[in-house]
Order: structure tokens, then C-alpha cells, then sequence
């Protein structure tokens, strides 16, 4: 057997089991859905939930482990990709560095520490800069034109 005819009978078996769970959660009804839920039983719904996230976790692993040995196979893409996390890293330390942490009390009456609040700043931060940087990228090529001719 073939990896083609094996991941087409796994897709198949995986939409099949999602068919099912669907019909079973049309099936039972919103108002049903709800007045269970609200008694904490979330039993029609679990089996979707659950398939859906085995699905994700096959495409992430699957696209993971093509890139991987794509990159692998290529020393210039090997090389541009350990520049490419270089640079990612480089602007993570950039945000860390700029961002600051203060404790702060949450809704829920917990607190926040300040490591915590440093790392959401940095991650605010990385947004931002990798914001700056792409839309600088697709600004400084259209201005160049245009002061080129």
C-alpha cells in the first residue's frame, strides 16, 4: 500500500467520523446543546471538538515534517532559514528588551507578574515591529519606483 491510498483512506475515515458528529450534534438540537451545557455536560459536542483537534494536530505535523526535510535537503535553504530565526529571535530580544513588567490585578482577582506582563509587552512589541517591518517592505519598493522614473 502506498502512501497516496493511506492518506486517502485516513481522509476519508477522518471525514466520515466528522459527518457523524455533525449529524449527531444537529441531531440533539440548539436548545438541547444548551440545557445540557448548562448542567456542565458537553457530551454531543466533545466528539467534534476532539476530532477537530486530531486534525489539526495530523496538518501541523504533517506540514512540519515536509518543511523540515524540505530545508534539510537544501544547504541555501538551510542556511536562509537558521538567518531567518536569527533575525525572528533578534526582534523577540528587541521587544523584551523595550517592554516592561509591572504586577498587575486581573478580573478574576489573581495577579499578573511581572514577568508576565514583561513577556505579553514583548509580544506586543514583536507585533509592532514585525508590523513596521512589513509594511516598510511593501512601501519602500512602490516609492522607489516611483522616485525612479
Amino acid at each position: 500500500m502506498n502512501l497516496e491510498k493511506i492518506t486517502r483512506i485516513g481522509c476519508i475515515a477522518l471525514g466520515v467520523l466528522g459527518m457523524i458528529f455533525l449529524s449527531l450534534v444537529f441531531f440533539t438540537g440548539d436548545d438541547s446543546i444548551k440545557m445540557s451545557a448548562a448542567s456542565g455536560d458537553y457530551g454531543v459536542i466533545t466528539p467534534i471538538i476532539l476530532l477537530s483537534q486530531i486534525v489539526l494536530f495530523i496538518a501541523v505535523l504533517v506540514t512540519l515534517t515536509f518543511s523540515l526535510r524540505g530545508i534539510a535537503k537544501d544547504k541555501a535553504k538551510m542556511k536562509n532559514a537558521i538567518k531567518s530565526t536569527g533575525l525572528f529571535l533578534l526582534v523577540v530580544l528587541i521587544g523584551f528588551l523595550l517592554s516592561n513588567g509591572v504586577e498587575t490585578p486581573m478580573r478574576d482577582g489573581k495577579v499578573l507578574s511581572a514577568m508576565g506582563s514583561r513577556l505579553v509587552g514583548t509580544g506586543i512589541n514583536v507585533f509592532f515591529i514585525l508590523t513596521i517591518i512589513a509594511v516598510g517592505l511593501m512601501v519602500f519598493p512602490g516609492t522607489k519606483k516611483i522616485f525612479k522614473k
